[in-house]
């Protein structure tokens, strides 16, 4: 890593390494990195937009609601990981359910609207509640057209969880059913959008929205504003999470934020 500024490693969301060799190497070499994972297990080994957008909700409404902020809605939906049962904290315990249970219909906004989303094991949730100190967390996380959605629930409810732990079995089977994913995005599009809700001990609820045409675009940005940060001198020596301050200022998030929602249909904060 001689000669590099920053490392941007995408490991994809397969990954099962008990290892972050990359991250090691960066160290090692005093080299900027910053990781887009969506593995539970292989964030807290190592330390997203979401995060960001989470964070600023809750300092916001511990400065204006007049309440405690208490309970945490993270909703995800890819408009085109069931291999461990999903968590969730509800007053600062930790509950474990089936990947893929739970569904709820929820509103992502204009160009967009009432979609279909299901408790899913994402990492913000433990982030989120460590970090943020919010007792009760939950993650929910959805795809359109619906058959997405009702294959991965077929998946987590009859295939065994050590099958779809397989590293082998989840790279192949992405392999497969990749092109058919790529005919039907370009049918009806890839968009995807994100919705926050943070409720308060007074009943103050506010909310978070976030929608883009082009998911593969919208990533691209959101990693791109994460680098300039770090670049910038945005995050102090260490690893972290982009909700703590040591991760990402908090008077650089407002300009990452704005870069990061380049080119977006709908963004919305406090609302």
């Amino acid at each position: 890593m001689v000669g590099v500024d920053l490392v941007v490693h995408a490991a994809g969301p397969f990954q099962r390494d008990d290892k972050c060799t990359v991250l090691q190497a960066a160290t090692f070499t005093k080299t900027r990195y910053t990781d887009i994972c969506d593995g539970v297990d292989y964030s807290w080994r190592a330390k997203s937009l979401l995060n960001l957008m989470a964070a600023e909700l809750v300092r916001t409404a511990k400065g204006e609601s007049g309440g405690e902020p208490e309970t945490l809605s993270l909703g995800q939906a890819y408009l085109t990981k069931s291999s461990y049962r999903f968590f969730y904290y509800i007053a600062g315990s930790e509950i474990k359910l089936k990947p893929y249970s739970g569904a709820r219909n929820i509103d992502f906004g204009k160009g967009i609207g009432k979609k279909y989303v299901y408790l899913m094991n994402l990492p913000e949730v433990k982030s989120t509640h460590k970090n943020l100190g919010l007792p009760t967390v939950h993650a929910l996380f959805g795809s359109d057209p619906f058959i997405w959605n009702w294959g991965m629930e077929t998946f987590a409810n009859f295939l065994p969880s050590d099958l779809l732990r397989d590293k082998n079995v989840t790279l192949k089977f992405a392999e497969c059913v990749d092109p058919f994913i790529r005919v039907i995005d370009g049918i009806v599009g890839e968009r995807v959008a994100m919705r926050i809700d943070l409720e308060s001990s007074n009943g103050h609820t506010t909310t978070g929205l976030f929608a883009h045409n082009n998911l593969s675009v919208s990533v691209g940005y959101a990693a791109a504003a994460f680098a300039l940060a770090v670049l910038e001198g945005s995050t102090k020596p260490g690893v972290w999470f982009p909700e703590e301050p040591e991760g990402i200022a908090i008077d650089a998030r407002k300009l990452l934020l704005r870069r990061a929602s380049r080119g977006v249909t709908n963004f919305t904060m406090n609302k």
